[in-house]
């Protein structure tokens, strides 16, 4: 029998504290980091792959990271976390708005060395890189992965873009050395906050990405969709690394497009992790062989889907269409 594939998953377990997301309830406490990326990819993949979550955890929630681990259905039988002995990191969410909140952040689950890393990526096939904390890989580690790892590289830039307070409170801040966090992913997603620390706008992004060898940038945009700009020749071969990242831009016109989500009913709910959600589906999508539009689409219906479920628990067979009390 062939082996199955295997997706590594670079992130940040996060036990959530949630204020305002519904003002008639008391604040909740759940799963949240990387836990909606873990259980959007299990539902997304098929039978020929399996995830390898490389993760460190804070001991004081090992058990719980464990079982949430064993919840699912394609964990691979030998990936498990790396506990540390630091507070797990723990984030206060409190919601402004259907699509704003604040941040605050505690806890100091350490990063990843080079050295520690490496031995890690020797059987992958992909890796799915969520920068949940911002602190998971520094820049020399992330530019040693994408030079010894012959896969293609999925980036979600996440809080690498936020500082954080003397208080835990997260802030937005600019990127240094952006360009050379670029050139660290084939496929790269920021949000609209995001993309403004980087950029005016996202063709302004775009040229310098796709200049330092990024095949492919999705900006998410929440309910108003998703404004992506693909390198030529991603459609047919969206897995294919730039051999030349230099000139990549200047040997055909780069493709854009804004999709709207119309075609998929968006509920008030909870939108915590909506990102995560959708970047996991459509790389998970784009792995299993499914065409760069058709994994946009799926990846839109499962982040609208993942606003009718409360949290990461359950939510991979929430995704596949089954119930789970939410």
């Amino acid at each position: 029998m062939s082996r199955r594939r295997r997706l590594g998953v670079i992130g940040s377990f996060v036990w959530d504290e949630i204020h305002g997301r519904d003002p008639a309830r008391a604040p909740v406490e759940e799963w949240g980091g990387i836990t909606y990326a873990l259980a959007a990819a299990d539902a997304a993949l098929d039978d020929g792959w399996e995830i390898v979550p490389l993760v460190k955890v804070g001991a004081d929630l090992a058990p719980q990271a464990r079982d949430y681990l064993r919840s699912l259905s394609r964990i691979a039988p030998d990936a498990t976390p790396i506990i540390v002995p630091q507070a797990n990191n723990r984030v206060v969410l409190r919601y402004t708005s259907a699509e704003r909140r604040t941040e605050q952040l505690r806890g100091g689950v350490p990063g990843w060395s080079w050295l520690g890393l490496k031995p890690l990526l020797a059987d992958l096939d992909a890796l799915y890189v969520n920068l949940i904390s911002g602190f998971e890989l520094d820049l020399e580690t992330a530019w040693m992965m994408r030079q010894h790892f012959a896969g293609p590289i999925y980036g979600d830039l996440h809080s690498l873009l936020l500082a954080v307070q003397p208080d835990g409170l997260r802030t937005p801040r600019t990127l240094p050395d952006a360009p050379a966090w670029l050139r660290c992913f084939d496929l790269l997603q920021v949000n609209e906050d995001e993309m403004r620390l980087l950029a005016p706008d996202p063709l302004a992004l775009a040229a310098t990405a796709m200049h330092q060898g990024v095949r492919c940038l999705t900006v998410t945009l929440g309910a108003r969709g998703i404004v992506y700009v693909a390198a030529p020749g991603f459609d047919e071969a969206p897995l294919a690394r730039a051999t030349d990242p230099w000139r990549t831009a200047e040997l055909a016109p780069l493709r854009t497009a804004l999709l709207m989500p119309a075609a998929h009913d968006v509920k008030t709910g909870d939108p915590t992790g909506c990102g995560d959600v959708w970047g996991a589906t459509y790389y998970s999508r784009l792995l299993v062989g499914d065409k760069f539009l058709n994994a946009i689409d799926a990846a839109s219906a499962a982040a609208a889907r993942n606003v009718e479920h409360r949290g990461a628990t359950g939510l991979a067979t929430f995704l596949r269409g089954g119930l789970h009390p939410a």
